[in-house]
């Protein structure tokens, strides 16, 4: 558990002093109006003793204390910093450990002190609480005042609205290097589409990437920023403990630019050289998508409305991690919401909120698992249920029972085919006969990059390449392939946004049969193949010959959801593909 926050601090004292509660709010005002912390008001005023007020502080935050009065310090120590900014934050250097500062502070809880002594000093700062009396005392004492005048009281205000109750002050806080690189890291990273940016500490350095259309590319980052900074900064804005670097943690920020919020899911993890962080971009304009831009084919997108129009059973959608599981669900659900249906869905995390519908979130802390969620919305009259994930036998006893007695279930399972979904719930002890009395359909989906529209060249296939593309395609190559060259706008990779190819596997009485009998996952797609469901391949060749995107991200897309084993050995020797094409003549 984190630290408690100014919220549950200020309440502490609140209670401490016995303020009525009538009053609270013009405390709480004043204190507002002024700048000053609630503490310090309390003493001024005599509500409240120093040393009452330190003590709750110690306990609550398990932050040392010390008496500044017999504290003596070190003048190099104390030129650390301005007095303009030991005044502003009402804070003092005592002395420097190794990389670390150890700050007397007034509000230990004033993270953009924190944030604003580490930039200034180069160092990692241990706040100590100090009572606020002898901070002005000791600041008085050390600081010439006639060479430093008093700043003028400080405004609130931020581009980055967080959880919790920390926000940036302005314009000081805005003004430290190390929040605008933090900003304009993230603003980067919608402005091209990323999905998620890395931080992590290599033995010298922060090695920052992002994740463009799936694949990592490396940023430059100036040597001047040392990464426990720029990890902390990250770490405040998410309301992560940036005391507790042994421990994963994980948070949220929501991030507000030009009228645009998006969700950040922050992950931290600690590394032998410091903590990893992850920033997850959701951004809820690309994942709650409408159904007919999802990139289904006419074909596709008709069996997809007829499985939606079903009002009991279970439609799975299976896939790789990133293959876009989440935004198809999202947006089926979008398609499905109406006044007249009861939605609830239960997922690990909640990705995005969506209005109209109620989401329950995981959490394993206090037994709140996809099963036991799932017992309790069974008793709140849901129409349609949607599961993040069938990961265990007993969330699928209760998803395909909530399919069988009149409700329409939708979730996730990671299989490479949509035949192989089936044989999965099967491996995992679901009895056959419940698989086919629940199921109504599978979609196995994959994203591909699509070809930069800026830098896109006409090519041919050589003769090696076209024997390799018979092989895998089943088919001849067309006459000329399109792939683009690299230019400044897709980061000379080639490629620029990327698109769904799918596979739509829909339950029929032939291939109830085949489960019943426990069929190999090779046998039920050949069937549902015969019975008119276009393959992944099928889906990437569509387009191929469209000009959408190249022979080797069709490859790396869908070798893992064949059967024939010779034509997965094509997969193997498709590197070829992945040559950057002479341009057409």
């Amino acid at each position: 558990m984190g630290r408690p926050n100014r919220d549950q601090i200020e309440k502490a004292l609140l209670e401490a002093a016995a303020i009525p509660a009538e009053k609270r709010e013009l405390l709480l005002r004043e204190k507002q109006a002024t700048g000053k912390s609630l503490a310090g008001l309390l003493i001024e005023k005599e509500l409240l003793g120093e040393e009452t007020a330190a003590t709750i502080m110690e306990e609550l935050l398990n932050i040392p204390r010390i008496n500044l009065y017999n504290h003596k310090l070190e003048e190099e120590t104390v030129q650390r910093i301005t007095a303009d900014m030991a005044r502003r934050y009402r804070v003092v250097p005592l002395g420097v450990k190794g990389e670390k500062l150890y700050l007397a502070m007034a509000d230990p809880l004033d993270l953009a002190a924190i944030d604003d002594v580490a930039m200034m000093t180069g160092l990692e700062v241990c706040p100590v609480i100090a009572g606020e009396k002898a901070v002005s005392y000791t600041i008085s004492h050390y600081y010439d005042p006639a060479a430093y005048p008093v700043p003028e009281e400080r405004e609130e205000g931020s581009a980055v609205k967080e959880t919790g109750a920390y926000s940036d002050p302005a314009p000081s806080a805005e003004d430290a290097p190390v929040i605008k690189l933090v900003n304009s890291l993230i603003e980067r990273a919608l402005e091209e589409g990323a999905s998620d940016i890395h931080l992590e500490p290599a033995e010298e350095k922060l090695r920052i990437r992002m994740r463009l259309d799936g694949a990592l590319h490396d940023l430059a980052v100036p040597g001047r920023y040392k990464k426990s900074h720029i990890i902390s900064r990250v770490k405040i804005m998410a309301n992560l403990d940036i005391a507790e670097k042994r421990l994963a943690q994980d948070g949220n920020i929501h991030y507000h630019k030009a009228g645009q919020e998006v969700n950040l899911r922050v992950s931290t993890m600690p590394t032998v050289h410091g903590e990893k962080v992850v920033i997850r971009v959701l951004d809820k304009q690309k994942i709650i998508l409408p159904l007919d831009r999802l990139g289904f084919s006419p074909e596709s997108y008709r069996l997809l409305q007829r499985l939606l129009f079903n009002r009991s059973g279970m439609i799975l959608v299976t896939g790789p991690t990133g293959g876009g599981k989440t935004t198809t669900l999202y947006s089926a659900l979008h398609y499905l919401n109406s006044p007249a249906y009861n939605i609830i869905t239960v997922e690990d995390p909640v990705e995005y909120q969506l209005k109209g519908i109620n989401q329950v979130p995981v959490n394993r802390r206090i037994n709140r698992t996809f099963a036991n969620t799932l017992r309790s919305i069974l008793r709140q009259d849901p129409d349609i249920i949607m599961i993040g994930e069938i990961r265990d036998l007993e969330t699928a006893k209760i998803a395909t029972q909530a399919a069988l007695t009149g409700h329409l279930v939708l979730s996730t399972l990671h299989t490479g085919s949509a035949a192989g979904a089936v044989t999965r719930l099967t491996d995992m002890g679901l009895e056959p006969f419940m698989v086919t009395a629940s199921m109504v359909g599978v979609i196995a989906q994959r994203l591909i990059r699509k070809n930069c529209p800026q830098c896109l060249a006409g090519y041919r296939l050589k003769a090696e390449e076209k024997e390799l593309y018979r092989g895998y395609f089943e088919k001849d190559p067309p006459a000329r392939l399109y792939r683009g060259s690299g230019c400044r706008r897709c980061n000379h990779t080639g490629y620029r946004g990327r698109t769904s190819i799918q596979e739509l596997l829909v339950m029929s009485r032939e291939l109830q049969a085949l489960i019943l009998r426990q069929a190999p996952a090779a046998e039920i797609h050949s069937k549902a193949v015969e019975q008119g469901m276009q393959p992944l391949v099928a889906g990437g060749l569509r387009c191929l010959e469209a000009g959408v995107t190249t022979p080797g991200e069709v490859v790396r897309a869908t070798f893992n959801s064949l059967f024939d084993s010779e034509r997965a050995e094509y997969a193997e020797k498709c590197a070829l593909f992945d040559e950057r094409p002479e341009k057409s003549d």
